[in-house]
This record gives C-alpha cells, sequence and structure tokens, in this order.
C-alpha cells in the first residue's frame, strides 16, 4: 500500500509499505484525475509554487562524498537505448566529478547541509563507471505498460546485481538505475502512481534507499523521459536525449540522495527537498537565467568540465533562493580614477569579476551613493565624503565582501588652498 508520510497534501515523500521514497513529480499536464487524488494507494503530485521556507534539518546522515554508478538495466532482446544516450549520461558523471569541489554547479549548492555526525554533503563527486545488468526483466509487477517494474521488482534485482558483483554498499555509494525507452515504473502492483510514459503518469523519477546488512544502498530510479512531459522540449544543449533525463529527473535525484539519502535529514514543512522546491516546469524559475546558447540554440545555464547543461536550480537556505551554483565573492581588481576630493561625488569605475545587481560599495567604512551596476565585471559608484587620506573600496554582494588588495585603494586629496 502507498501512502504520504505526512497529511500535506504536496508531500513529495511517499511510503510503500515500509519503504521510503522521494519522487519527483511529472507535470500537472500529465497527471491523471486517478493520480491528483489524495486517498490510499493514490499519491498528490501537483506541485505548488516555490516556498520561501526553509529547508529544516531531521536528524538523519548526509552523504559527505558520492561514487556514482551508471547502471543500465538492458537485458537481451529489451528496446534499445538511442545512439549517444549512454556516453551522454556517463560524462555528465565525468564532468561533475572532474569539478569536484568546485563552484560550477548546483552541487556547490548543497555542502551547506551537514548531518548531527558533523558531516557536510560536500561537493567530493567521483564517477565508478558505467554497469550493464543483462538480467531479464522480471514478469510484469504493473500493468501500465509493456515492460513495467513496481520499486519492489527494482529495489530486488538492484540488490542482487550489487552483493554478485561484490560492489560498495554504504553511504558513499549511489546508483542511478536506467532502464531504456519503453520500460516504465509504478511504485506498486495498483499502477496509480507510475513513471511519465502511462497513463497514470505522476512521478518523473525517484530516490530512495535499501537498509541491509552491510550498510545503506543507496539508488535512484530514472525512466528514459526523451520527448514526454519530463523533458524540457527543445532544450538539449548536447543535441542528446541524455539532456532529457539529465534535466528531467537525474541531476534532481543526485542532489537529493546527498542531502538527504535516508530521506530523514533536509525537507521542509511541506516535506519537499532542496530540488523538489525549485521544480516548478516554468523555466524562468526552474532553470534561473541561462549563461548563453549552445551550437544547436538550446539555452544552457551550467558549465561543468567545459561541456555545457541545462538542468533546474537548487534551493539554498543561505540564500532563501533557487540557485544554479554557489556565487564566488567579488574582487576588484581596477579602479578609475583611483583619487579624487574629500567632497566626495567621484564617479569611479570599479572592474572586477563575481559583481551582482545587488552589490553595495563601500570607500572605507563609509558607503558609496549611486551604485550602477553594469555587468558582472564592472560596477560604477560615487565616492562619499571623506578626510584626505587612502581608503580601501570594498563590493559586498551575497557572496561575500572582497578581499583588500592594493589595486582597490581610493586616495582622498584635500582641496588646494
Amino acid at each position: 500500500m502507498l501512502l504520504l508520510c505526512s497529511t500535506s497534501a504536496s508531500a513529495l515523500i511517499a511510503r510503500v509499505d515500509d519503504h521510503r521514497l522521494s519522487y519527483e513529480p511529472a507535470p500537472a499536464k500529465l497527471q491523471s484525475s486517478a493520480s491528483r487524488q489524495v486517498q490510499t494507494g493514490h499519491l498528490e503530485t501537483v506541485k505548488p509554487a516555490i516556498s520561501n521556507t526553509p529547508v529544516t534539518y531531521h536528524g538523519g546522515p548526509v552523504m559527505s562524498s558520492n561514487t556514482n554508478y551508471a547502471l543500465y538495466w538492458d537485458p537481451p532482446g529489451a528496446s534499445e537505448y538511442p545512439a549517444g544516450y549512454e556516453t551522454g549520461i556517463d560524462r555528465y558523471f565525468e564532468d561533475v566529478a572532474h569539478d569536484s569541489g568546485g563552484l560550477q554547479n548546483t552541487d556547490s549548492i548543497l555542502t551547506q547541509y551537514y548531518d548531527q555526525a558533523g558531516e557536510h554533503a560536500n561537493y567530493d563527486s567521483h564517477f565508478a563507471g558505467a554497469l550493464l545488468d543483462t538480467d531479464p526483466y522480471p514478469a510484469n509487477g504493473c500493468s501500465e505498460a509493456p515492460t513495467c517494474l513496481t520499486d519492489a521488482q527494482l529495489r530486488n534485482e538492484l540488490r542482487a546485481y550489487v552483493e554478485a558483483h561484490k560492489l560498495p554498499i554504504d553511504l558513499a555509494h549511489e546508483y542511478f538505475v536506467l532502464t531504456p525507452p519503453g520500460v516504465e515504473g509504478c511504485y506498486e502492483a495498483a499502477g496509480h502512481s507510475c513513471s511519465a510514459g502511462t497513463k497514470h503518469a505522476a512521478y518523473c523519477a525517484y530516490h530512495s534507499f535499501i537498509a541491509t546488512e552491510k550498510g545503506t544502498l543507496v539508488y535512484a530510479d530514472n525512466p528514459y523521459v526523451a520527448g514526454l512531459g519530463c523533458d524540457p522540449g527543445e532544450e538539449h544543449p548536447n543535441d542528446n536525449p541524455s539532456d532529457a533525463t539529465i534535466a528531467g529527473g537525474l541531476a534532481h535525484e543526485h542532489s537529493e540522495s546527498v542531502t538527504d539519502p535516508e530521506i530523514n535529514a533536509w525537507f521542509d514543512s511541506k516535506e519537499e527537498e532542496v530540488a523538489d522546491k525549485c521544480r516548478t516546469f516554468k523555466p524562468k524559475t526552474e532553470f534561473g537565467e541561462p549563461l548563453g546558447q549552445a551550437p544547436d540554440g538550446a539555452n544552457y545555464n551550467e558549465v561543468i568540465n567545459g561541456d555545457l547543461y541545462l538542468y533546474q536550480q537548487i534551493w539554498s537556505n543561505e540564500t532563501g533562493a533557487c540557485e544554479q551554483r554557489v556565487a564566488a565573492s567579488p574582487t576588484i581588481k581596477k579602479l578609475a580614477p583611483k583619487t579624487g576630493p574629500t567632497s566626495g561625488e567621484t564617479a569611479v569605475k570599479i572592474s572586477g569579476a563575481n559583481f551582482t545587481s545587488s552589490a553595495t560599495v563601500k570607500f572605507g567604512a563609509a558607503a558609496a551613493t549611486g551604485v550602477t551596476f553594469e555587468s558582472s565585471t564592472s560596477l560604477t559608484a560615487y565616492s562619499p565624503t571623506a578626510s584626505a587620506g587612502t581608503v580601501n573600496v570594498t563590493v559586498t554582494t551575497a557572496a561575500g565582501t572582497s578581499a583588500i588588495v592594493k589595486k582597490d585603494q581610493f586616495k582622498y586629496k584635500a582641496p588646494k588652498k
């Protein structure tokens, strides 16, 4: 039996018998009326607007490092993955691992979340490689598609595969199960809450865990979504159906697994985790401002290891908003002019990096007037009045205040007598 873990109609954490899972809802346009009913055996999956309430800690662990496997379950005779799909998924994991520890993508936001053991969800990511599972699919556990797997069937196969190949089972490793086109899933045999390729579409992907004698087996189910409602349309910056899986679930589940692997760590009062809070199916709020356009004309909002991606933002308690990445602190490289009268009102162009439209400027301890944001590398500010002498100019954004350097010095000159 599938039940919500709370009475909240917007809860995105579900319970299948005694097993908890957290799902990414399908767009409302895909959901049948049955999948929107709040009653035994059904889920409420209509997603509310972004709420500004923070996620709070509930006592469970986070993943202080994450080593990821891409597990392709594709027995002989099953449908094939499109050309380039597997290499596109693998490249994403490789790229995230390559930039590990940096500020280039949403993984940098996760580091603010911690557990009672003092561990943080560090951007310490690794790719252990692709796995191929050629075991046949079990007899259909649900009837929503020609090949339909319940969560119980998926868990049974994953555990058997991992144990047979003596793979790690702990809170430092995760298995992303990726099935080919036409292989759908439902939480349970009743088939009221299923993946996007079914008439009872309720979710795009989900993550969960299996408690074993050896430890916690962390996993995510990522059905094929290209061309379905979980796919952000033509926005495929790599011109590859793997873009749809990354944007339509995989990046979402990765972030939530790292911050809430046993679904008892970080979520808000509506049981929305750090990715749920930013899943709006509206490009401006879900993806944020694009960084540019890929060669095929698609927007992108992440550059990871030099490769272009478009996927949703992640909730940050620190900023109280959905973000693409942790912004770096501003830096100052040049002032022009470097001098001005003690009476103030000198228009000073400040060149540097990581400036934002909300940036503030100080000349010493005094706030500048008339600060104008021109770009992430250029501001103009008017000097306040001051006594004769040299002060340091600083720029402050939500990411911090620029470090004091010789190039930020401004000299006030007393008027000539």
